[in-house]
């Protein structure tokens, strides 16, 4: 008679499934402690608008239980990453458009379910058609809902039309004196762009050290997925752009997100650059077109690149002006001494297709040169003649 055998690795497995749930569990507090930090000032900013509008409308204008001047204008400041006096008009202006159109649904047919119906469907077209968030159409949907479902205020109906404009003006107000700092969130897009840039750079070196063609190919297509950050940068230096144009509390910063805006540029330029890097990597570890030794320099060559990059995004994003200075100068003389190396001698280079490789990351260099402030002809002039 065979007798069962004790389970000797549950108490192990158990262990494991505890320690990896602990960690899911960690992650998740940081990410959100994280976010808890992020948010607390538009929150705040969101909480004094709402609050304000209601007070107005109630004591100013006399108006009993204002709910929608307080959700008008917290729906207006909302936690959107482009925060800016446009948005937030849009945002108003569509908010107090759906209480319009339920006051005027309850003023010519009464209130009931199918103009109900009615009126969320309008409302949620034109939420739509203004925004393309769809928390912003679900709100503007339930606003227009409760007005038409619940009972009529004392002041008539068109009362929560005008509770609804004065927290669009609260909104407004908030967002020209107490805006969002429009340096932030480019700073965290750059940091991303960086890593990724940085990425692919060194998966490119190592693909050389190993002869890996297949790593080469992943890099590429790391690189080809991270335009969406550049693109994402382009439409956040817009917003940033807008408020220091409106915000008096921002304009000194003009200057600053102008040279962000032109270094980002420039880091475009040498993300595509460093993308045909990896294409014609792939066919260059596939046909054995270097030695040992001219793979061995390039790749160090590109992990100096990757290295450089850190204190380009530091000098153009760092929040300290004189830190900034200190991390461009260190990129330049990074990126100066990289220059002086980018020839085919220099990396020991004797076949075509090897040349071919290291003219292909001259530009790359020479953009990252002028992401940290040179001139184009001053940039090449470091490069040695071929």
């Amino acid at each position: 008679m065979n007798t069962p055998q004790a389970d000797v690795t549950a108490p192990g497995e158990a262990r494991t499934r505890v320690a990896e749930v602990s960690k899911i569990a960690r992650e998740r507090a940081r990410a959100g402690w994280s976010r808890t930090r992020a948010s607390a000032l538009p929150a705040l900013i969101m909480t004094v608008g709402a609050v304000l509008a209601y007070l107005i409308a109630h004591y100013a204008l006399g108006h009993v239980g204002p709910i929608f001047a307080a959700t008008s204008a917290l729906i207006a400041l909302g936690f959107g990453r482009d925060l800016t006096v446009r948005k937030v008009l849009e945002v108003s202006v569509g908010c107090t458009l759906g209480i319009v159109l339920g006051d005027l649904m309850v003023t010519f047919f009464g209130g009931g379910i199918w103009q109900a119906g009615v009126v969320l469907m309008a409302s949620l077209l034109l939420a739509r058609f203004l925004d393309r968030g769809v928390i912003f159409a679900t709100q503007l949907g339930i606003q227009a809902l409760f007005v038409v479902l619940l009972p009529a205020p004392i002041g008539g109906p068109f009362t929560r039309s005008l509770d609804a404009v004065v927290g669009g003006l609260v909104s407004l107000l908030m967002a020209a004196l107490l805006p969002r700092d429009p340096r932030v969130q480019p700073r965290q897009d750059l940091e991303r762009l960086v890593e990724a840039f940085s990425e692919m750079l060194r998966e490119c070196a190592e693909a050389l050290t190993e002869s890996d063609s297949t790593r080469a190919w992943h890099a590429l297509v790391r690189g080809r997925g991270s335009q969406s950050l550049v693109d994402t940068i382009r439409a956040t230096l817009k917003t940033s752009s807008e408020v220091v144009t409106i915000a008096p509390a921002y304009r000194r910063f003009r200057g600053e997100i102008e040279d962000f805006a032109r270094g980002v540029e420039y880091l475009d330029l040498a993300l595509r650059n460093g993308r045909v890097v990896a294409r014609r990597l792939t066919s260059t570890i596939n046909n054995a077109a270097l030695s040992e030794h001219a793979a061995e320099s390039i790749a160090e060559l590109l992990s100096d690149i990757a290295e450089s990059l850190d204190f380009v995004a530091a000098g153009l994003s760092t929040r300290d002006r004189e830190e900034r200075r200190v991390s461009l100068r260190s990129a330049r003389l990074m990126l100066e001494e990289i220059a002086s190396r980018a020839h085919p001698k220099k990396l020991h280079v004797e076949r075509l297709e090897g040349e071919a490789l290291v003219i292909l990351l001259r530009p790359m260099i020479v953009d990252l040169l002028e992401a940290t402030g040179y001139d184009h002809d001053d940039a090449v002039a470091l490069l040695p003649d071929l």
